[in-house]
């Protein structure tokens, strides 16, 4: 197994190295056999980390949240050097030597994983990589998210099972970096911007915050946005909170002017119009529509 960097852990970081015995029961069961990590972590802006590796027999991910790093990597077409930076993702297979490190003025944030498994090699060709050991993904949800919980296997004592599901998450990472492809090239973290809009149901974005969100002008935002998911921002907004209306509608005993309160809308009569027009009838029409199917499934 390729060994791991030895530097000096700040209190904010985590390094999670699986024992001899834990590796060996997940190498062997069906459900992981075929990828599971060996060791995983995250270092939170690494001052002074760095790595060099001439063997290396496992593969290892690295992703960059924030800040900058430095990567050669002695590839299938000669030696790249290559600028990390944030929402970049390292895929370095077995046997790619390679050294980094974090940049001295602006270190970078990483989560890192190290794998084993048959399965690794397809799902690095299914996202991409080929000769080049970086792609940019964005600071995506997603990843952020999948790294995260990786990491909650560290609070077990070693158990197995926590580390089987590390396994089971860890596949589930790695087979969305394709579907990930059209969030990147369109230049928008759409599951970030989502998220966002799902926070805010109670408020009325506009355009404009919706647009300073990505750090992008109005213009290129709607357009981005349309080309990606073939409708615009304030409209997905809008069908979010309609979606929400309707849950509330079925689910409690809110009037309509109190729903219309929990989305923002001051005015009962324009929140109705808006819930009409995407629902075809009135939230008061709704709601006794629900009542009259009461007992079905």
């Amino acid at each position: 197994m390729s060994r791991t960097s030895d530097w000096p852990l700040p209190p904010d970081s985590l390094r999670l190295l699986l024992p001899p015995v834990l590796l060996a029961k997940l190498a062997a069961h069906p459900l992981s056999r075929d990828l599971y990590p060996t060791s995983l972590g995250h270092y939170r802006r690494a001052r002074d980390h760095q790595m060099s590796r001439d063997r290396h027999d496992d593969h290892l991910l690295i992703y960059c949240s924030e800040g900058v790093g430095h990567l050669l990597a002695d590839t299938t077409e000669g030696p790249q050097a290559l600028r990390v930076g944030s929402g970049d993702l390292i895929w370095l297979p077995p046997g790619m030597a390679h050294e980094y490190r974090a940049d001295h003025e602006q270190p970078w944030s990483i989560s890192w994983v190290h794998l084993r498994g048959d399965g690794a090699h397809w799902l690095r060709q299914a996202a991409g990589y080929d000769a080049s050991p970086l792609r940019h993904w964005g600071v995506q949800h997603a990843l952020l998210g999948g790294f995260t919980q990786l990491l909650e296997a560290g609070h077990s004592g070693y158990r197995f099972q926590p580390y089987l599901l590390a396994a089971s998450r860890l596949r589930a990472l790695l087979c969305q970096l394709p579907l990930l492809r059209p969030l990147r090239e369109g230049g928008l973290d759409l599951d970030g911007l989502h998220a966002y809009m799902r926070e805010n149901l109670h408020r009325r974005l506009e355009l404009a915050q919706l647009a300073a969100f990505c750090n992008l002008s109005k213009f290129h935002f709607v357009n981005r946005y349309r080309v990606l998911t073939g409708r615009t921002p304030v409209q997905h907004f809008l069908h979010l909170k309609i979606e929400y209306a309707c849950q509330l509608l079925d689910s409690s005993g809110h009037s309509v002017a109190q729903v219309s309160e929990a989305l923002g809308y001051d005015d009962s009569y324009y929140f109705s119009r808006l819930f009409s027009k995407v629902m075809g009838l009135s939230p008061s029409a709704y709601r006794a529509r629900l009542g009259e199917g009461r007992g079905g499934a």
